[in-house]
């Protein structure tokens, strides 16, 4: 059975593994340094990062993070195309096992988010390469409000926010 929380101390080391094992210099989508040592630096600024698991197993994990306190090149030309509105907050990476995909982790992770941040706009960039990524966050809900040039790449910025 899948269980969204909060994670924890315990989590940040399978947080690191299952977003490195994603990135891009492993094949997958995922921009940035996802070492262990920046999760846990994500941690302990404070910043929400929600993990989806099934049974001691994590599936998933979507990190967040205060608009202000958003670190990062990407993140930056991202708020620079679209800031969101003032209470704003930055979703994303998010991330699922690829064997899990396609079991609703992502809404679940999404729901949980909107759980922990009521009433609050979510800012993400998805690479326009990524049309798996960018479909999940359609039939979320989410719609394209932006986009940026990025590291050679054409991103697109979408929000949960209501027209």
């Amino acid at each position: 059975m899948i269980r969204t929380r909060l994670a924890g101390t315990g989590d940040l080391e399978a947080v690191a593994a299952l977003i490195v094992e994603n990135s891009s210099a492993n094949g997958g989508a995922l921009t940035g340094d996802w070492s262990l040592d920046r999760v846990e630096q994500w941690f302990a600024r404070g910043d929400a990062i929600i993990v989806a698991s099934d049974g001691d197993r994590l599936v998933g994990a979507l990190l967040t993070s205060e608009g202000t306190q958003a670190a990062g090149p990407a993140v930056a030309a991202m708020l620079d195309a679209y800031p969101g509105g003032p209470s704003a907050y930055v979703y994303g990476p998010v991330c699922i096992d690829a064997r899990e995909r396609g079991r609703g982790l992502l809404a679940a992770l999404h729901a949980e988010a909107r759980r922990y941040y009521p009433g609050r706009e979510a800012v993400l960039f998805i690479r326009a390469d990524n049309p798996r990524s960018l479909q999940a966050h359609l039939k979320l809900g989410m719609r394209v409000v932006g986009e940026f040039p990025f590291a050679g790449q054409r991103h697109l910025v979408l929000s949960d926010a209501a027209d």
